[in-house]
């Protein structure tokens, strides 16, 4: 299909264009989009706005010019390369030229109006700037997901407050001090008994944050404090030991497991459960129980 980003509206012009699908995933009704692509072509010009803010990886290929308007000014003379950040904030229209064009990159579309996009208000546009762990973060993000494997909310949650602080460390901009506290242990039962009710589900940062009564980044740090590990990796982990009990307890599919666990797939479990066990769930099976 011919190149148009995900959300927005404007002009795009191309010459030479290579035809591509994109891969999608989405979290909380879609106020979070992932998208992937490869875009080929000679020459384009774009002009473009769009209602959500989008944050771009160039994760191969390159460009042999871009240029790059915003308000008025050039905010960007050079290449398109591989590795390259790039943040453009929501309702900022953004004038491109490009030439030998011939690269895939990954973009994550984040609603101004989410909790996650509220932090990504009034920063300035970034392109093409270089950053090794939103570059890591973003790259291990596609790879799950062109393997099959949709993350949870709270995973994205998280991974957006990370990025949030790097980009505002970009724009030089003071990031809050963290506050340690740790919760109580009547909050901690609270956070705990809802991920045990809800583990078959989607559990996100802001329902847990909402549980607890704290506001989200400051529940996701002292969540850690208090129990040694991120919300994220503690409902992971809480899936991985509900999945042991049914291995050994019954005789369902694996299918199944992993529905009842809170998996996207069976695919998606077993990937999982091999990294935090060392063995497929299979295995784990046959070793527990031997006739199975």
């Amino acid at each position: 299909m011919p190149f148009r980003p995900l959300f927005g509206s404007g002009r795009i012009r191309t010459a030479g264009e290579q035809p591509a699908q994109p891969t999608t995933a989405s979290w909380a009704d879609s106020s979070v989009v992932f998208d992937r692509r490869r875009w080929a072509c000679q020459e384009a010009e774009l002009r473009w706005t769009a209602p959500h803010h989008v944050l771009v990886l160039t994760e191969e290929g390159a460009t042999s010019q871009t240029s790059i308007r915003s308000d008025g000014k050039m905010v960007y003379e050079g290449q398109d390369r591989s590795g390259a950040i790039t943040f453009v904030p929501a309702g900022v229209e953004r004038l491109g030229a490009y030439r030998d064009v011939d690269l895939t990159y990954s973009a994550l579309w984040i609603d101004p109006r989410s909790r996650a996009g509220d932090h990504l208000k009034d920063l300035p546009v970034l392109i093409n700037k270089g950053d090794s762990v939103i570059g890591a973060l973003l790259k291990a993000l596609s790879s799950e997901i062109c393997s099959g494997h949709i993350p949870d909310s709270a995973y994205m949650e998280h991974l957006i407050a990370l990025i949030t602080l790097r980009i505002r460390g970009f724009a030089h901009e003071p990031v809050p001090a963290p506050r340690h506290g740790s919760l109580g242990s009547r909050v901690v039962k609270r956070v705990r008994d809802y991920i045990d009710a809800h583990l078959d589900g989607d559990i996100s940062l802001g329902d847990l944050a909402d549980v607890a009564g704290v506001a989200p980044d400051s529940f996701a740090r002292r969540f850690k404090v208090t129990t040694g590990c991120a919300p994220y990796a503690y409902v992971l982990e809480e899936r991985i030991r509900r999945s042991e009990a049914l291995l050994c307890e019954t005789d369902a599919a694996l299918s199944a497991i992993a529905l009842t666990c809170g998996f996207s797939s069976q695919s998606h479990f077993t990937t999982t459960f091999k990294r935090l066990r060392g063995v497929t769930p299979r295995a784990y099976r046959s070793k527990v129980i031997p006739e199975s």
